[in-house]
């Protein structure tokens, strides 16, 4: 044991086929535990806003455990009270975890979504490698472990059911859609709008003025970025998001940064073609395809009106885009 051992510590990783049953229960007493531990950091971070999603979680939590408990007391029955120190990253091919706080950004849906294929990778692997077992005692405990695991599954969903009915599961859905938009759709396009509008002027001013592609990227390039980080900044420290509930002050400062960055950056690079006249027609085309996916977007996310979208939008664009040419043709 202690051979097998020194090979773990020195960063070695066994294949699981390897394993005696002995280091497959302690891997499988680990592995709850480590769920388990998932589940509470789920729930911890849910518990504010998502109070019945919290407690859904505290209950799988807490289901893990009995799983735990019960293969410690078969483990120290068969093997004594020293469990081995395998974990999933000892083993090739095991399925592996995403660490917690990779996860705390994630929306409502898709902690559900990792939660459920957490049960799944769990039952799976359990009833692959029962399949490949050929000795009779450890293929007996891989299926069990992997009956554990769809029954697990199916308490999980029973426990959705007991507390997330449905009309508590839309409410929360409605909640998660609502910050969704209020951190990352409502910045982004406010900074998309700015963007694509507001740079038209200097962009087509410039281009009609000198007719010089490089020039007119140029300048459509330093208000492009100076727009984004003006934009970005601007909206990271008007609003700290805690009295708003508007999220985090950093997530909304690079939506709207990086999409007016972009917005304006669309109709300037066609002028890094050397031929005036045909940047400028991929421009128009650009600035067109720009001004209806806002008009989208206001429909789609913010549930504006697209008749009252797209006037809005492609009649300003259209007073800005002639202002610029006006100007620059002057």
């Amino acid at each position: 044991m202690m051979s097998r051992l020194a090979m773990l510590t020195l960063g070695g990783r066994k294949r699981f086929e390897d394993l005696s049953e002995q280091e497959i229960l302690a891997l499988a007493i680990g592995s709850e535990e480590e769920d388990g531990q998932i589940y509470r950091a789920y729930a911890g971070r849910l518990r504010a806003d998502y109070p019945h999603s919290a407690a859904l979680f505290d209950a799988m939590a807490q289901a893990e455990d009995e799983h735990r408990r019960r293969l410690i007391a078969r483990y120290k029955e068969r093997f004594g009270d020293f469990v081995i120190p395998i974990r999933r990253e000892h083993i090739a091919g095991y399925y592996s975890r995403k660490p917690v706080w990779l996860m705390r950004n994630l929306g409502l849906d898709r902690v559900r979504e990792e939660a459920a294929a957490m049960e799944r990778q769990a039952r799976d692997f359990y009833l692959a490698a029962a399949r490949r077992s050929t000795d009779a005692d450890t293929r007996a405990l891989l299926g069990d472990l992997a009956a554990a695991e769809s029954a697990h599954e199916r308490t999980a969903e029973a426990l959705r059911d007991e507390h997330l009915g449905t009309s508590v599961r839309d409410k929360e859905d409605a909640a998660a859609h609502r910050q969704f938009v209020l951190t990352w759709v409502q910045p982004g396009l406010a900074g998309l709008m700015d963007g694509s509008v507001s740079t038209l002027a200097p962009i087509f001013a410039t281009a009609f003025a000198t007719q010089d592609p490089w020039t007119t990227f140029l300048v459509g390039l330093s208000a492009s970025i100076g727009a984004g980080i003006s934009m970005g900044f601007t909206e990271a420290a008007h609003d700290d998001g805690k009295i708003s509930g508007r999220g985090s002050p950093l997530k909304r400062g690079l939506a709207s940064g990086v999409m007016t960055a972009i917005g304006g950056l669309g109709h300037a690079l066609p002028y890094l073609i050397p031929n005036f006249w045909l940047a400028t027609s991929i421009a128009f085309a650009v600035v067109f395809v720009e001004l209806w996916a806002i008009v989208w977007i206001q429909n789609r996310y913010m549930e504006t009106p697209f008749l009252r979208a797209a006037f809005q939008i492609v009649l300003g664009g259209a007073l800005v885009l002639a202002t610029g040419i006006l100007i620059g043709g002057a």
